[in-house]
């Protein structure tokens, strides 16, 4: 019977795993995860299961996998891939073969240099494990160290915050959000923050990180010493590839796919945070993206063209944000964008819109209350994915609304 094995059980293996059973897939699934409890959702680790200690979010109940013969392997990784003889090693011993493969082994905690996985008082969040040992202490009294003001470190913060805990965000950019939005949404979110109570300091540099006496000690290259409970790590993931490059599949900022998540070796697919792909909206610009839509829909698309479809990945990217009250929402890469135009909506959210050389509109970035600027922001996707090229007049103006740019396109 025709095998397909999936490695790594997180949101893109598990959306895989039943898209294959949905599609029709009768053969064999056999889906491996490296944490010992049924696959859960991510997003939650850094709010619900922060701030109330939830238990796991699961993707699916467990009786779902038997119910749609979904063979499950928790606690389990893959030690050595053998793409030749089509054929997984994993740490219990046994060896899997496998007619296809598909490697969604996800993205890891990027460590700061020095220090050691397994400090109680150095810590990334990754697993919810990491979550309950982070949750512990944030209390009241307690004092929290962030390293790094992106989405993860600042929605801890905020988090951290509403627990009563004190917090420093320390980041070596000059400000928070370098890499992910505009100066403008960057500064609302480091005002809110700092109307919070959170102390961030940008533009800082860290020497080392090192423990003493139940305290966490960070030396910034001033030579100031700050003090904490807890330092937390949130400088960025790096994508799960060892796996891949020893058994000699092309890597570049990830697993290398093409635009149907094809790696370089036959029958094998990668897909989700681990892989880097093509995207035609773009021209063909090889990207990686550590999202949890990307990841679903990837997940999909992989298990389509397991089945010997043929679907391109063509979704603009999509991520969002949760801090305090405010939720922030990015559509599209704007590193290309030369113009940055702004519409003002209701309770102080706005959108920001960014257009190339060209006029083309290739991101937007919007931030307010709730979900203020959802509305608006998917239809803002829909224009980016029809290479829309919308006047500044109709992009800024309060009483043109965004639905119309897509009916004068027929969409």
């Amino acid at each position: 019977m025709t095998h397909f094995v999936i490695i790594g059980a997180g949101e893109c293996g598990v959306r895989a795993a039943f898209a294959l059973r949905e599609k029709g897939f009768e053969g064999e699934v056999t889906l491996v995860g490296a944490e010992p409890v049924t696959p859960y959702e991510r997003p939650p680790l850094s709010k619900a299961a922060l701030a109330n200690g939830a238990a796991p979010k699961f993707i699916a109940a467990s009786e779902q996998y038997s119910e749609k013969d979904i063979r499950l392997l928790t606690g389990v990784t893959a030690l050595e891939l053998e793409a030749t003889g089509r054929s997984v090693l994993l740490s219990d011993g046994s060896r899997l073969s496998y007619d296809k493969l598909l490697l969604a082994t996800g993205a890891s905690a990027r460590s700061f240099p020095g220090t050691s996985a397994n400090s109680a008082r150095i810590r990334s969040l990754r697993t919810h494990r990491d979550a309950m040992t982070l949750r512990s202490v944030l209390k009241p009294g307690s004092h929290i160290v962030i390293v790094g003001g992106g989405f993860i470190g600042l929605e801890v913060a905020a988090t951290a915050r509403q627990l009563g805990a004190k917090v420093t965000v320390v980041e070596g950019l000059e400000r928070v959000l370098k890499r992910g939005v505009p100066t403008e949404i960057a500064d609302m979110v480091t005002a809110r923050h700092r109307s919070e109570g959170v102390v961030i300091r940008c533009g800082v540099s860290i020497e080392t990180i090192t423990e003493r006496d139940n305290k966490a000690l960070v030396r910034l290259t001033a030579g100031e010493f700050v003090e904490a409970d807890l330092v937390l790590i949130g400088i960025g993931a790096q994508p799960n590839v060892d796996l891949a490059t020893k058994a000699g599949l092309a890597v570049d900022n990830g697993i290398a796919v093409d635009g149907r998540l094809r790696t370089s070796a036959p029958d094998i697919f990668a897909a989700g945070d681990c892989c880097s792909f093509p995207l035609g909206v773009y021209g063909g610009r090889r990207i990686r993206l550590e999202s949890w839509r990307n990841a679903q829909e990837q997940g999909e698309i992989a298990a389509v063209n397991m089945m010997g479809g043929d679907e391109i990945v063509s979704s603009v990217p999509w991520f969002w944000s949760d801090q305090y009250d405010l939720t922030l929402q990015v559509t599209g890469l704007a590193d290309s964008a030369v113009t940055h135009l702004k519409r003002d909506l209701s309770n102080g959210a706005f959108i920001l819109f960014h257009l190339d050389v060209d006029g083309r509109l290739v991101a937007a970035s919007g931030i307010g209350p709730g979900n203020s600027v959802a509305r608006d922001i998917r239809v803002a996707e829909m224009l980016i994915a029809a290479r829309a090229r919308p006047t500044s007049a109709a992009l800024t103006a309060g009483d043109v609304k965004l639905k119309s740019l897509l009916a004068a396109l027929g969409l």
